[in-house]
Order: structure tokens, then sequence, then C-alpha cells
């Protein structure tokens, strides 16, 4: 028992210092995220060293149920295929752009705007994908307008990572935890509607708050004017994008599993944007495109940290987590806290598997009230550091490559003023649904 929790921590204390300090792994032509990397690395450890039960993780795998990760990982991949697509076509910038260039007050009405569009988009797409998609265009945008591009950075990420707690399609770790506990969409959003809402308002104020004095400064410039690459593809992209999800929202009740609904899509677009190559002699550039952006790096991710908390389950440590954090009516308040602390030492995707082999410890109401606040801390936990979630270590390196410095520093003063009223705020929405 003690080799397998070394192993497991000090996998993820090698996977934090590589976010921090060296992110990339080169060797030879080999160039790949040191995160996947080293915990790929301490999984085989765990294998080769006979204290993961292979066995049992091969039939974790094939398992019929809504806890397989290779479930999970395909509802994510081809939802993220679906939203990519349209952003290689030019959407989600257009409709920023759209929106910011009808703002003519000054930055304190461009800040709620773009806050408003991020936060519509992301219910209806995913943390991941607007943080591929804004971050690159606010960055042009602010230097375009000769204003300071921190602001706007914070509210989209922010923005992103609490509204993405609205639909179980909006993060992976709200897809993990619903489905280990066969929560379906509508059920999940009748809970998680209230506590997102006020969420995301708290989360505005206290931006606002942080950045008032930057936000009365004049715009010198204009907002980047976009235009749609196109769109008869962007009809057929977005119209796929809708149907998936409503399906998945009446998935229980038309008895099809989200994962498949997700990759039956995914295969009518694919075979769409063919036809419409081969009627136009031309090559699906957009689809190319989408296919090589999709985070390929979280399948071997997701796996490894899978194998690293089943070893931790089979040596009795998740029970005596359990076991410390109790349940009563603080059970919502411990592990919204724990969870969001948590998602910062070893990232939320892994935290979200090693709670959810925590909560299944539990029973009745209270696993319900565990799982949910997880789902928060999961969520709102990953603006505290860039270390808390796959977004926030995206989004450092895209404003990096846009001349952007977004420091350690930044992230804890912004999850300083801002993380910790917006989780007390879901809580509380959550303790009004759930007590």
């Amino acid at each position: 028992m003690e080799s397998t929790i070394v192993i497991c921590i000090f996998t993820c204390l090698i996977m934090i210092l590589g976010v921090l300090f060296f992110p990339k792994i080169k060797l030879g032509a080999f160039e790949a995220d040191s995160y996947w990397v080293v915990t790929l690395l301490g999984a085989l450890v765990l294998i080769l060293a006979g204290e993961a039960d292979v066995e049992a993780l091969g039939e974790s795998l094939i398992a019929d149920n809504a806890i397989n990760p290779l479930k999970i990982l395909t509802l994510f991949i081809c939802m993220t295929l679906l939203s990519i697509f349209l952003d290689e076509l030019g959407f989600f910038a257009y409709l920023a752009s759209a929106v910011l260039r009808r703002t003519h007050i000054g930055q304190r009405r461009l800040f709620f705007a773009l806050y408003a569009i991020v936060s519509l988009l992301t219910v209806f797409t995913s943390n991941d994908i607007i943080i591929l998609s804004f971050t690159p265009f606010i960055c042009h945008f602010a230097k375009n307008a000769h204003i300071d591009p921190k602001p706007y950075l914070a509210a989209e990420f922010v923005a992103a990572n609490t509204l993405s707690m609205a639909l179980i399609i909006g993060n992976p770790t709200n897809i993990y935890l619903a489905t280990a506990y066969d929560i379906q969409f509508l059920s999940y959003l009748k809970i998680s509607a209230l506590p997102t809402a006020l969420a995301g308002i708290v989360a505005y104020l206290a931006l606002y708050l942080l950045f008032r004095r930057k936000l009365q400064k004049p715009i010198e410039g204009d907002a980047t004017v976009v235009k749609l690459k196109d769109k008869p593809l962007l009809i057929i992209g977005i119209i796929h994008l809708a149907v998936c999800t409503i399906l998945l929202a009446i998935s229980s009740y038309i008895g099809v599993e989200m994962w498949i609904i997700s990759i039956a899509t995914c295969a009518s677009l694919l075979i769409c944007v063919a036809i419409a190559a081969l009627v136009r002699k031309q090559k699906p550039v957009a689809m190319i495109g989408a296919v090589k952006r999709v985070p390929y790096q979280l399948v071997p991710f997701m796996l490894s940290m899978f194998v690293l908390v089943e070893a931790l389950a089979s040596k009795g440590v998740t029970e005596n987590i359990a076991v410390l954090l109790g349940g009563g009516n603080t059970t919502i308040l411990k592990y919204g806290l724990t969870s969001a602390l948590s998602a910062n030492l070893i990232n939320n995707i892994p935290m979200s598997v090693l709670f959810s082999s925590v909560i299944s410890c539990l029973g009745g109401s209270t696993a319900a009230q565990a799982m949910f606040a997880t789902v928060v801390g999961s969520n709102i936990g990953a603006f505290l550091t860039p270390i808390g979630a796959l977004a926030g270590i995206m989004f450092s390196k895209i404003a990096s490559s846009h001349g952007v410095t977004y420091s350690y520093a930044d992230f804890l003063k912004v999850g300083a003023a801002v993380a910790v009223p917006t989780l007390l705020a879901a809580l509380g929405g959550l303790y009004a649904m759930l007590i």
C-alpha cells in the first residue's frame, strides 16, 4: 500500500512541476506535453511493479456501464470535434466580433458583452472549446484596441469554467462524475441550473470589482472584423451540434447512451463533409483542421490517471478518504472545498476520478450531494491556479504564444478575489436544491 501511495504522489508531483517548469518533453523528433507523458509513465510503473490489477483494469475498460472511461472519452472527443469544426469555420470568432463591434460605450459594456457571450456559448459547447477559440481572439482584439487584455482573458476563463457546470457536456469532469452515478442529462440540469446561475452572477460582479479601474480607460481601436468562411458547411455543423445536444438531453427517454449519440453525430457530420468535398472537388480543409486540433492527449492522460486511482482504490485509500471527510449536513461544503483544492494539486480530471471512487463509499442522498459538490469544485477550482484544469494549461500556453503573460500570480489574484465567492455561491445553490 505504501509503495502505491508513493508512486501516485510522486507522479502527481512531477506532473505539477512539469506544468510549471518543463511543459514540453523533447527527445529528438519526439515532442509532447509533459503532463500526460509523466502520468503515463507513472501508470506503467504501477503496472510493472504489480501495484495495479491489470485484469481488473481490463475489465473496467470493456465494462458495459456508465463509468467506462472509454465511453466517457468517446463522448468528450466527439463533442469536442463538433465544436472545433464550427470554430474552424470561424463561427465563434464571428459571434464574438459581431457582439463586440456593437459595443460603443466603452470597456465596461465590452467587458459585460464578452462575459455574456462566452457564458452562453460555454453552456452549449464546453469550456475547453471556448478557451481554444476565444483566447487568440481576445489577444488580437486587445492589441488592436490598445487595451489591457488581462481583464478580458480573466473574464473569458472564469466564465468558461463557471458556466461549464450547467450541462453534463460542459466539462469532461461533469461527464465522468455524472455518468459514474447514472445521472441523466435533464436530471443533472435540474440540479445544476441554480448553482450555475448564482455562480455566474457572483463571478461577474467579483471580476468587475477586481478590474473596474482598468475598465475606465477608453478604447482607442476597433474590434476585429471576422467573416464566416463557408456558410453551407457552417449550417450543417450547427445542425449537427444542435441535434446532438437535443438527443443527449432526451437520451434516457429514448434508451440510447450518450456516447453512442455523440459518435453517430460525428459520423454523420464526417459523411456530409466528405460528400461536400467530392461535389466541390475540394479538400475538406475545415474538417482536417478540426481533426488535428482535437485534444487527443486527454486519452492517455485520463486512462493513466484512471490506473492510478484504481490502484489507490484497490489498496483502500479512497475508503479512508471517505471516512475522513464523512457525511452529515456539511457534505456539500466539505466535498466542494476539498475537490476545488485537490484539483489544484493533481488537476481536476484525476481529482474527479479519485473523488468518484471516494463517493462510491457513500450512499443515498449523501452520495448525490458529494457528487454535485465535486462537480462544482472541479469547475470553479479550475481558475485558482493554472494546474487546476487542462483548460488552464492550454489557456496559459495560447496567451503566451500571442505575447501575453498570464502568470501564476495572475491566476492566484483572480482565484482569491473571484473563485472563493463564486464557489460559495454555487455551493449555496446546491444546498437550496438538495437539502
